[in-house]
């Protein structure tokens, strides 16, 4: 059962601003009755100061949705078209005290509107309405920025998560295709950023820039100054845990190798195992250790034994188990930690 503020019950129970607006010069629709979640927003703008002076909407779907609304009509009355276009799905769920990550997408429909009726007031269409391959679910009118922001925003790895936040392909389904390959670029995108961030802070910590790449047909000088030797490694002390948790391989943070594309369900399979194989080193000097148990999809069923079973960091062991799937594969995984006879081993 999902957990609902004081502030979302009061905007279900008693929705401000519904109804039809007679004097709208500006309306913005989303959704489909057929498929789901409806939307239709209605504004009064001012042509000359450009102030929102009223708003009214008309919502087919659950409390969440029609709360969603409801908040959305307070926030931008007496704001200007500037202002309100700067109002975003997170504002709204902020306004609301919060929503039930499976209700997120209500949220991300009023924005939708929002910037919808606002295209209409300047005149305009919006952009999924007329260029191709924009719009991604026809069925909820979500388009493909909305999606990319959602995965950044909220760090999803899988198409039900995207789903669950955006309510992109929950309708007909046939949009699954499209939402896959928008998280394997998404989340190829944010892997390269990390490890760039991560090479830049290395050189800013030695003291000097990673260097830029020369131009085609120069000629770069080394240095005619001797390099110090390398530093001797130091030998190895006993540490804690959650100490050396935090500072292997299995943190979201550490360097990833690069995607693979283009592979079998075999090669899946033995990409994971060899993946898995390698971080096992780590946990079992810990105590621990992590074993495969299947896949199925998208979903890597591992169990986690030893010191990992009920440790405080075994959530940042399956994050960072996770992330080096995803990185090597090149395609969005899921970890699930389950027992060994979860299917009857």
């Amino acid at each position: 059962m999902w957990e609902y503020s004081d502030k979302v019950k009061e905007h279900f129970f008693n929705p401000k601003n519904a109804g039809v607006l007679a004097t709208a010069n500006a309306v913005g629709e989303v959704g489909a009755l057929a498929c789901g979640d409806a939307l239709t927003l209605m504004l009064h703008i001012d042509p000359v100061t450009e102030i929102i002076l009223e708003a009214r909407f008309q919502a087919y779907g659950c409390g969440s949705a029609i709360a969603s609304s409801s908040a959305l009509t307070e926030l931008v009355i007496g704001k200007t078209v500037a202002q309100a276009s700067a109002i975003g799905s997170r504002d709204i769920a902020d306004f609301l005290g919060g929503l039930p990550p499976e209700k997120g997408h209500c949220a991300v429909m009023g924005s939708e509107a929002l910037q919808s009726a606002l295209a209409d007031f300047r005149g305009e269409r919006r952009a999924f309405e007329f260029e191709e391959g924009a719009l991604v679910c026809r069925c909820h009118g979500v388009d493909e920025k909305a999606i990319e922001q959602a995965i950044r925003a909220h760090q999803l790895t899988s198409v039900e998560q995207v789903t669950a936040r955006t309510t992109a392909g929950s309708g007909c389904t046939t949009c699954y295709e499209r939402i896959e390959d928008i998280l394997v670029r998404v989340t190829a995108e944010a892997l390269r950023a990390k490890e760039e961030a991560r090479v830049a802070a290395e050189a800013a910590a030695r003291g000097r820039q990673a260097p830029a790449p020369a131009a085609p047909g120069t000629v770069t000088l080394l240095s005619s100054r001797p390099r110090p030797a390398p530093a001797q490694p130091r030998p190895e002390s006993p540490r804690p845990a959650r100490a050396a948790a935090e500072s292997s391989p299995l943190t979201p943070t550490s360097p990833l190798p690069p995607p693979s594309a283009g592979m079998t369900n075999l090669k899946k399979i033995r990409l994971i195992e060899e993946t898995i194989e390698d971080l096992r080193v780590y946990l079992r000097k810990d105590g621990g250790d992590c074993e495969l148990i299947d896949v199925d999809g998208s979903n890597v069923l591992v169990s986690l034994t030893g010191a990992c079973v009920g440790c405080q960091m075994a959530s940042v062991t399956v994050s960072g188990i996770q992330e080096r799937l995803i990185a090597k594969l090149g395609i969005p995984m899921r970890v699930i930690p389950v027992g060994r006879n979860a299917h009857g081993l």
